[in-house]
């Protein structure tokens, strides 16, 4: 089947194809078949050994199935399904074109108004639901335990970091932002050691830089702890500890309410944490 197969290159040619073999393919990589169609996020940024735990098969099965398609391993059809993810973020023309769909008249800025607001209270709602206390203890844990705290968040999650280290600043405690000012980041990172801490914050699509950064810390020993979007996200994978978070969106445009609320926790946390006794 390897030979005869020109393995899709896309998302929707890939559901077409395992529907055309649904009659063919053995019992084990039908229900392999099964889980990446519903489960889509987990097959792209999952490893071979979580997904197959999922999955509830062997990872070598995994592995099988990807060539039975035509990939040349499973690696090279996960491209696909991380492909699926970019692709279905819109860019900020379609956004745009979403938000005159949705109020016209884009001269009245109540419309706008109020469909931020309501994205951001279903944030912060969020937030509060399903926040994981422990995993916010032991993040407040370790970074108030840093010598230094490298905050790294580029484009999207900057203006995160970047009021972290205002606030961080202003109660005393030392923290450095990566900003990548002049393409200086990975010489920024170097100066971290296991005695600091990184927190690294990134979302869909995930800035590669963040990743490359977070990866490089994490390689020589210092704990690094991630704010994200998914237990799937290649961020989650690379920190020791790590949080989930997810906005809400107006119109194709991410709230950072929640995201904010909880930066601004950890900013007074991790402060409170350090405090001495009084």
């Amino acid at each position: 089947m390897t030979e005869t197969l020109s393995p899709p290159r896309d998302f929707a040619a890939l559901k077409l194809q395992l529907a055309a073999l649904a009659g063919t393919l053995p019992k084990r990589l039908l229900q392999i078949a099964g889980f990446a169609i519903d489960h889509p996020d987990e097959i792209a940024f999952g490893t071979v050994s979580s997904i197959a735990e999922q999955a509830g098969v062997q990872p070598s099965a995994l592995v099988r199935f990807a060539q039975a398609l035509g990939y040349q391993g499973f690696s090279d059809m996960q491209e696909v399904f991380r492909s699926r993810l970019r692709e279905r973020i819109p860019n900020y023309d379609e956004r745009l074109q979403q938000l005159r769909q949705h109020a016209p008249d884009t001269s009245q800025p109540n419309v706008i108004l109020h469909g931020f607001c309501e994205a951001s209270a279903r944030s912060l709602a969020g937030l509060q639901e399903k926040l994981d206390p422990a995993a916010l203890d032991g993040a407040v844990e370790d970074l108030a335990r840093a010598e230094t705290i490298y905050l790294v968040g580029l484009r999207r999650s900057f203006p995160i970091a970047s009021y972290m280290a205002y606030a961080l600043g202003k109660l005393g405690v030392r923290a450095t932002l990566v900003d990548a000012v002049g393409g200086l980041a990975a010489e920024q990172i170097t100066f971290a050691t296991r005695r600091d801490a990184v927190l690294a914050i990134s979302f869909t699509p995930y800035a590669p830089e963040t990743l490359s950064l977070a990866r490089a810390a994490a390689e020589k020993g210092v704990p690094v702890i991630a704010l994200t979007d998914s237990p799937f996200s290649p961020l989650a994978q690379i920190g020791g500890r790590w949080i989930e978070i997810s906005e809400a969106n107006f119109e194709g445009f991410r709230s950072m309410a929640a995201t904010l609320a909880l930066a601004m926790t950890l900013t007074v946390a991790i402060a409170g944490r350090r405090a001495p006794p009084g």
